[in-house]
Order: C-alpha cells, then sequence, then structure tokens
C-alpha cells in the first residue's frame, strides 16, 4: 500500500481543505463588510482613489491560503472562495465578485509562482504584491475604464494600488501567519 508523506507538498490533506474552507468563509465575511468601506470613500471626493485605496483587504485570502498552506493553486482557489461566499452573503457586486477572486487570486498567485513556489515568505509576499499590483491594474485599465485617465492619475493610483495591496496583502497577511504559527493551530 502507497502512503503519502506528510511532507509531500502537492498532496491535500483533510486539514488543508479544511484551513481553505475557514479562510474562504472568514474573508468572505470580511469582503462583504468591507464594501461598506469603499461605499464609503466613493461618497466622498475621493471617489476616484476608493478602488484602489481599499483593494489591498479584497486581495487578503489568495496570500493567506498560500502562505498558510504552502501550495501551488492555493492562493487562487482561496481568493475565488471568498470571493463565492462574499457573493453568497448577497454582495453589491453580485456574480462579478467570482470573476474578480478568480483574476485576484491567479494575480496573487503569479508571485509565487514566480519564485518557484520556494518562498512563503516575506520575499514571496512581496512578489505576490507586485504582480497582483500590476496585473490587477492591467485589469482594470480594460475592465474599469482606467485607460481615460491621465498619466498622473493613473501613477498616483498604482502607487494607492501598491501600498494597500502591500499592507493588507503582504504585510498583514504576514503578521496573521506569524500568530498563526505561534499559536501551534497549523503544523
Amino acid at each position: 500500500m502507497q502512503t503519502v508523506s506528510s511532507k509531500d507538498k502537492r498532496s491535500w490533506s483533510l486539514n488543508d481543505v479544511i484551513t481553505l474552507a475557514i479562510i474562504a468563509i472568514f474573508f468572505g465575511v470580511i469582503y462583504e463588510v468591507w464594501g461598506f468601506a469603499y461605499n464609503a470613500i466613493a461618497a466622498t471626493p475621493l471617489k476616484i482613489y476608493a478602488n484602489d485605496m481599499t483593494l489591498g483587504v479584497w486581495i487578503m485570502a489568495g496570500p493567506m491560503a498560500g502562505v498558510l498552506l504552502k501550495k501551488a493553486g492555493a492562493t487562487t482557489i482561496g481568493e475565488l472562495l471568498a470571493a463565492v461566499v462574499e457573493m453568497l452573503l448577497f454582495s453589491q457586486w453580485g456574480f462579478s465578485n467570482v470573476i474578480y477572486g478568480l483574476v485576484q487570486g491567479i494575480s496573487s498567485e503569479a508571485g509565487f509562482a514566480l519564485t518557484g513556489y520556494k518562498h512563503w515568505d516575506k520575499f514571496g509576499l512581496f512578489m505576490s504584491t507586485v504582480s497582483t499590483t500590476v496585473l490587477m491594474f492591467i485589469w482594470d485599465w480594460f475592465q474599469s475604464g482606467y485607460n481615460t485617465f491621465s498619466f498622473g492619475l493613473l501613477i498616483t493610483l498604482f502607487i494607492i494600488r501598491f501600498i494597500s495591496i502591500g499592507f493588507f496583502a503582504g504585510v498583514l497577511v504576514y503578521w496573521i501567519q506569524k500568530l498563526v504559527d505561534k499559536s501551534g493551530i497549523r503544523h
């Protein structure tokens, strides 16, 4: 009978699936509530910056799944499932949540892929921040009309987006990972 080593990072254990489900539910609820922050900013003269200022929170599930599970595909699946949960909570964006969740997950996953899935640490999170910032900016160029903005506004939005994603989906995810590791919940 063939056994699978617990150190085999390609196989998924029941614990991994449960962790992924918990991440998806937790962040799906946060994403739904975070819509109020977006709406509050969008109701002010800062409306043009609302998407880029708040985007970092909507990216967190993917990197969190990646750094906790340390598996190729976990980042994309984690982000996609959190978006599905958000949609099921009657999100104001409906099914587009799922599309955005998939694009955000792939964008975040790309950073870990660029490291050969060998860096689930600060460097991996930095690469994930860079890939997500760039790829989601390209997505918004076509999807959200960024192609009509002036060059100066585009640079400002890009910097704001990088800071938002870097803090929430980079630094904050790293801190949470350290707390989870210290707690001994994941082995």
